[in-house]
């Protein structure tokens, strides 16, 4: 299997929503309530245009399907606040198909290596609950549990980590 990393674009957003619906409701269904999910879904499964133009959110193809997606930005999500140095991780998702192949591990390094050469010194991420895993066997260190806002009255448990890059 090969995989290849790319900047992901605006017209790339059909190929981002196909990994998050072949993602997030399998990965997520066995750390959250269904009735979390069910609000929360039709949030997490769509791709975010300003990330999308941005210039480092990634695409991960493998042997020609799209298999994985991530990146990273200054702004914390859902702000607009930059800390110098510090780079966050964001929207991360490996589609169900290709998961334990290397696919999210590739996205991240493109993700640190890029992030590292903009000046970035360390990576901060929200972490789903089924997400921690993966992120602490890249090196981030849990900080602890967090509540991600993503709406009136939805309000997303997550936990909070870092990593020097």
């Amino acid at each position: 299997m090969s995989i290849s990393i790319r900047v992901a674009t605006p017209v790339d957003a059909a190929a981002v929503a196909h990994v998050l619906v072949n993602s997030y409701p399998t990965l997520m269904a066995a750390a959250y309530d269904p009735a979390l999910l069910a609000r929360a879904l039709p949030l997490i499964t769509r791709p975010h245009p300003r990330l999308l133009a941005g210039g480092s959110y990634y695409l991960a193809e493998a042997d020609g399907h799209a298999a994985g997606c991530g990146g990273w930005s200054w702004e914390r999500p859902g702000k607009t606040e930059v800390e110098t140095g510090l780079a966050h991780i964001r929207h991360f998702a490996t589609h169900g198909d290709w998961t334990g192949r290397g696919v999210g591990r590739a996205l991240y390094e493109r993700c640190e290596q890029d992030a590292r050469a903009a000046g970035a010194n360390r990576f901060e991420c929200y972490a789903s609950l089924n997400g921690e895993a993966f992120y602490a066997a890249l090196g981030f260190a849990r900080i602890g549990a967090i509540e991600v806002a993503m709406g009136p009255g939805l309000d997303f448990p997550s936990i909070l980590m870092q990593r020097p890059i």
